[in-house]
């Protein structure tokens, strides 16, 4: 597959992902703490699938600068990571909401 196709298929999953985290957050401030956690597991899906991707682009690259590095692919990696960080703390949040709601 092309970079840029590659590339892309990172930004889309993480972009994805990042959409359904503040989902499932806006669910269990409704209380909908079911739909709110398959939201993060849909998040964590499309997360693992951006994840792969980079993974086989580090394979490929090897350390060796075989894979071109461009504005475009750091902007990726940045989107994963943030993207990483937001599911990671929305998975907190839902989960210190429905205690919150158990009381």
């Amino acid at each position: 597959m092309e970079q840029e196709l590659v590339v892309m298929e990172i930004i889309c999953n993480a972009g994805e992902a990042r959409s359904l985290s503040y989902e499932a957050l806006r669910l269990s401030r409704e209380k909908d703490f079911s739909a709110a956690e398959e939201k993060l597991s849909q998040a964590r899906e499309c997360i693992n699938k951006a994840h792969l991707i980079q993974t086989q682009l580090i394979e490929e690259d090897q350390g060796e600068g075989k894979v071109p590095m461009t504005l475009v692919m750091v902007h990726a990696q940045d989107h994963l990571m943030t993207t990483i960080l937001a599911q990671e703390m929305a998975v907190e949040i839902v989960a210190l909401n429905k205690q919150l709601a158990e009381k």
